[in-house]
C-alpha cells in the first residue's frame, strides 16, 4: 500500500515541478538534494514551508532536510538579491587578501557574508574554494569568476554590476 503524499503547499504551478522531481525519483530519500535544487530553482530559496513539503513528501524528518540545506552552501534559506558576490576564502585567496575584500564590501555596501542589501540589489557570500587559486583572491560576481582585484577595483566592479 502506497503512503499518501502531502498536498501541494499552494496552487502555484512551480510546486508541480518540484513534485515531479520527487516523483521521478520514486519519492526516495536519495532524491533529497535534487528536490531541494528544484525548489531553489523554482522559488529562489528554501523556506520552512518548502523544506516541510519536501520532508513530508520523501518521508524524512524535517531535521534531516534542514541539515542538508544548511550543510551545502549553494542552498539559500532567505531570498537573495538581484546580484550575487561570492568571495573565495580558501587558503590561497585568504593569504592574498580575501579578508580585505570582505571588509571593503562591508564598508561600502553595509552587508556581511550571508546577508543581502536592504534594497535587495546585492547578496554577499563566501565559499571555501571556487577552484580558481591561480587568480587569488578570487570573487564570483553573478556567476563570473574574477581574480586578482584589490578592494577598490572589486567595489567598483560590484557598483557597475548593480547599476545595470
Amino acid at each position: 500500500m502506497q503512503r499518501q503524499r502531502p498536498d501541494l503547499p499552494s496552487t502555484d504551478k512551480r510546486w508541480k515541478l518540484v513534485n515531479a522531481t520527487m516523483r521521478r525519483n520514486g519519492y526516495a530519500e536519495h532524491a533529497l538534494i535534487e528536490a531541494l535544487h528544484s525548489v531553489q530553482d523554482a522559488f529562489g530559496f528554501l523556506d520552512t514551508d518548502a523544506m516541510t513539503f519536501v520532508a513530508d513528501s520523501l518521508d524524512l524528518p524535517l531535521s534531516k532536510v534542514y541539515g542538508v540545506a544548511t550543510f551545502y552552501h549553494l542552498f539559500m534559506l532567505k531570498p537573495q538579491g538581484r546580484h550575487t558576490c561570492v568571495v573565495c576564502t580558501g587558503t590561497a585567496c585568504y593569504i592574498k587578501g580575501a579578508g580585505a575584500l570582505i571588509e571593503g564590501i562591508e564598508q561600502r555596501f553595509g552587508v556581511n557574508p550571508g546577508e543581502t542589501t536592504e534594497d535587495k540589489s546585492l547578496s554577499v557570500m563566501t565559499a571555501r574554494c571556487v577552484g580558481a587559486c591561480g587568480l587569488a583572491p578570487a570573487v564570483v560576481i553573478d556567476g563570473n569568476v574574477i581574480g586578482k582585484l584589490g578592494t577598490d577595483k572589486l567595489v567598483e566592479r560590484i557598483e557597475e554590476e548593480t547599476r545595470e
